[in-house]
């Protein structure tokens, strides 16, 4: 059996994106879990990445070692907002390929906790059935 092809949530077509309904996320292949995945602090405390005892350290300081270690893509100063690395399919890294299941659901970003009450299209979700053709 050939392997299938998961399609990642198109960003810049929100117009493409379904009215979400609480069903959906049972029968997604997770593509919001192909999105920039954006935290803070108290999300990077949560997940387990950042120290409690680094909370008063300048964030640009811990956005350095997280990127020098591989777990975050990039930094926004002005809004204090970390975006965390995604593997090279665009799947957040804490997404797990086979099961299409988070690894870290009880500990996960605030970003994903109010999806899709908020981001680029609040009420809609970039869902994409699991049976694909």
């Amino acid at each position: 059996m050939k392997p299938q092809l998961i399609a990642a949530a198109e960003i810049d077509r929100v117009e493409t994106w379904s009215k979400y309904n609480r069903d959906m996320c049972t029968s997604c292949m997770s593509t919001c879990c192909t999105m920039p995945v954006e935290v803070r602090i108290v999300d990077l405390i949560r997940i387990g990445l950042v120290d409690e005892f680094e909370r008063g350290e300048p964030p640009k300081n811990i956005a350095k070692r997280l990127q020098k270690d591989g777990m975050i893509e990039r930094f926004n100063a002005k809004s204090g907002i970390f975006t965390l690395t995604r593997m090279s399919n665009n799947d957040c890294m804490y997404l797990d390929r086979k099961t299409r299941l988070c690894t870290i659901y009880e500990k996960r970003p605030d970003t994903c906790r109010n999806h899709p009450r908020v981001g680029p299209r609040p009420g809609y979700c970039a869902w994409r059935p699991k049976t694909q053709a």
